[in-house]
């Protein structure tokens, strides 16, 4: 099962090593394929005035340093088409945030680097038409074919963060994750389904309790791996704090999920 965890945006050097520690059990677990998250830069913040992070050249130092030091593997977003060749120098997968999970020029970019690509489902699009951003990838990398197991071997995962339920809600609808498991391997972003865009007067609120209920419920349907944001202390996050999982039941969700996909094979 592919795991994908840590905080939200690069806040310091201090908090991304702490949080490191606590999640080196984590790529230690044969059960598990691990990958460290924080992003350098948050571009799509509510409010100009919103912390985005370090920025390019900062951040990618100290995600380098988290993958020297615990031997993570390493997943963080691009937002601009020039990031995709440093960013992919450091990083194993890069992340197409889901505004712009239809960019051509930046799906593109991605997909002339070496690594993996995980595009997250836009919250406006229904699930089939992500199947147009995956051959986006697969055609740049010089594959005409299409299909679960042509985007796995070429490196294409999508992601579901939920839609867009209303005014400052989302809502998942589990369809979705089979439907895209048509087209590649899925990863559930437990943390972002239960997000409220705009929902703090300026900044994006949540409501975290509901994150064991989705993931509890996207192992049940079957996905290929999981999206955790996690923070010492999401109270104290400088972004996307209301829907973050704190570290501490970190373990006890993953743990829930991989024996939820245990009963499943066993049928």
């Amino acid at each position: 099962m592919i795991l994908i965890a840590g905080p939200c945006v690069i806040e310091s050097r201090d908090l991304i090593f702490k949080v490191a520690n606590k999640l080196v059990k984590f790529n230690e677990d044969k059960r598990l394929d691990f990958y460290f998250k924080s992003s350098f830069d948050k571009a799509n913040r509510t409010s100009i005035k919103s912390f985005r992070g370090p920025g390019l050249e900062e951040g990618l130092k100290i995600l380098s340093e988290v993958k020297s030091k615990f031997g993570f593997k390493i997943l963080t977003d691009i937002h601009e088409s020039y990031q995709a060749k440093p960013v992919s120098e450091v990083a194993d997968v890069l992340q197409i945030p889901a505004f712009l999970c239809r960019q051509t020029d930046l799906l593109v970019a991605a997909a002339k680097t070496e690594t993996i690509v995980n595009i997250k489902k836009g919250q406006f699009l229904a699930p089939d038409q992500m199947k147009h951003s995956v051959k986006k990838v697969l055609e740049t990398r010089g594959v005409d074919e299409s299909g679960f197991e042509v985007a796995k071997n070429n490196g294409v995962w999508l992601c579901e963060r939920g839609s867009t339920f209303g005014y400052g809600n989302l809502v998942v609808d589990m369809r979705s994750l089979p439907i895209m498991r048509e087209f590649a391997p899925v990863i559930f972003d437990a943390t972002h389904s239960v997000q409220m865009p705009g929902g703090l007067d300026g900044k994006s609120g949540g409501d975290a309790r509901f994150v064991p209920y989705l993931a509890r419920a996207a192992a049940a349907v079957g996905v290929d791996g999981f999206f955790y944001e996690t923070h010492l202390n999401p109270c104290e996050a400088l972004c996307d704090g209301p829907n973050m999982l704190n570290l501490k039941e970190l373990e006890k969700v993953v743990e829930q999920t991989l024996k939820i996909r245990e009963i499943l094979s066993e049928k």
